[in-house]
């Protein structure tokens, strides 16, 4: 381009943006005098196009997880009007009525395919863009965004990041368990092994032995020694506070003995601050309460679903259904399908699947996944494989900060978790499988803001 060409264009582009930002003479000599609504910042390359006949200014592309292959739903992708700053790091209150941090020129969310289009962007040079769910947040910045037309972000660019040389984590804590191991689906899903340490070293995600893996391989590239032991997570709402997320991993049982009523109150009162939780099989004591003593329970929580402990769970694989009458159910039944988890809509096959949850009370909380007795195999098997619910339960829908996911699906794909293996010993390097992807779209989407459940 030569330089009357180049200066020409960019006189252009300087002219539209006035026009589009108010800027215009008053007749009385102050020519290009701002109007009262006068641009600030970048706002003022914000162009007018469609008063040209032209397409917006617009950037698009697909956000994915961080191991750069799953696309994801539901993740906002904006252009601060200001400096986004830094993010807390614990336990916060994040409804979906909080204005997003430094504001938005333009704002959007993903859809099914993980996919964006922003208009109304800025036509300038640097123009800063984050993309965010929760305290997952990657910032880049776009070198040049042309007027009036889309430009395509490479898709690298636009993944959460893997480590916080990327970006934001949030502070995860996670119990291993011998009847699962979520410890594994985090690395699956793309978080760099530098990250996961014990709870006193430095990474974003923190081990804590319950009764499956115990301790770090030698050479791991994260974390070395020993986990604290669970017991030590969720026995002060104060140690759970220092995380934004805690998952734990299904035990084989409840196992009582390691969780008195003071830890259930401390989770309890976790939730309530805001914190968010993933229960996997047997960790249903901290809603349902112990089986072997229906007073150790805390009732607020007891009273959202119904359980039965010793359902029978013989079946290798059971066909299970997507809910759509949920507020997310049928985003989550497309983007299912999308990824490759569901062969037909709203049906998902899981793997050994575990039927202790059997009804959710809908004025509670969501069902998100269940087992229909009409479809089942054999027929008349019933249970709640997903559900959902927001906290703290005493206060209106609007008003609550936490959120709480139980899931009677384990994860598969042959990843154990055992005592006697040190991490990632027993981690599967196999593909996700149908209820990983499931799940991998509930860990998402438990870090965003509360404000769905009505």
């Amino acid at each position: 381009m030569s330089l009357v060409r180049s200066y020409t264009v960019s006189w252009l582009i300087w002219v539209l943006t006035l026009v589009a930002c108010g800027h215009r003479g008053d007749g009385d000599g102050d020519a290009g005098a701002p109007a009262a609504d006068a641009c600030e910042g970048l706002g003022c390359a914000i162009v007018d196009c469609a008063a040209q006949g032209l397409p917006p200014t617009s950037l698009s592309g697909t956000v994915t997880a961080p191991n750069h292959t799953l696309p994801l739903y539901g993740v906002t992708v904006y252009v601060p009007a200001h400096d986004p700053g830094a993010l807390s790091r614990g336990v916060a209150c994040t409804p979906c009525t909080a204005d997003l941090p430094g504001g938005a020129l333009a704002q959007t969310t993903t859809d099914e395919n993980g996919q964006f289009t922003l208009t109304g962007v800025p036509a300038a040079a640097s123009v800063p863009v984050v993309v965010q769910v929760g305290k997952w947040r990657r910032q880049l910045t776009v070198a040049t965004v042309p007027a009036c037309r889309d430009t395509a972000l490479e898709p690298a660019a636009t993944a959460l990041p893997r480590n916080r040389g990327e970006g934001d984590l949030p502070h995860i804590a996670i119990t291993t368990g011998n009847a699962d191991a979520l410890e594994c689906l985090v690395r699956k899903l793309g978080v760099d092994d530098a990250e996961l340490t014990t709870d006193g070293g430095a990474g974003a995600v923190h081990l804590y032995a319950g009764n499956g893996a115990s301790k770090f391989a030698t050479g791991f590239a994260g974390g070395s020694g020993n986990f604290a032991a669970a017991s030590t997570l969720w026995s002060t709402v104060d140690k759970l506070s220092a995380y934004d997320i805690a998952l734990f991993s299904c035990e084989g049982g409840q196992h009582a003995e390691t969780k008195p009523l003071s830890a259930l109150q401390a989770v309890h009162d976790f939730a309530d601050r805001g914190g968010r939780l993933f229960l996997s099989h047997w960790h249903n004591i901290w809603i349902a309460g112990n089986q072997a003593d229906p007073t150790w329970a805390i009732p607020e929580w007891q009273a959202i679903a119904t359980f039965d402990f010793g359902a029978a769970q013989n079946e290798t694989t059971q066909l299970t259904i997507v809910d759509e009458s949920v507020p997310k159910g049928s985003a989550f039944a497309t983007w299912l399908q999308n990824v490759g988890a569901s062969v037909q809509r709203d049906e998902v096959v899981v793997a050994e699947p575990r039927y202790t949850c059997q009804s959710v009370d809908t004025s509670k909380g969501e069902r998100w996944v269940y087992v229909d007795p009409t479809r089942s195999t054999p027929l008349g098997k019933t249970g709640v494989q997903d559900m959902l619910f927001t906290t703290p339960q005493r206060q209106s829908a609007d008003a609550r900060c936490g959120k709480v996911v139980f899931s009677d699906m384990h994860v598969s794909s042959g990843s154990t978790s055992k005592a006697s293996v040190a991490f990632p010993g027993g981690c599967s390097s196999a593909p996700l499988s149908a209820q990983e992807k499931a799940l991998a779209f509930i860990f998402f989407d438990i870090a965003s803001c509360t404000g769905w459940i009505q």
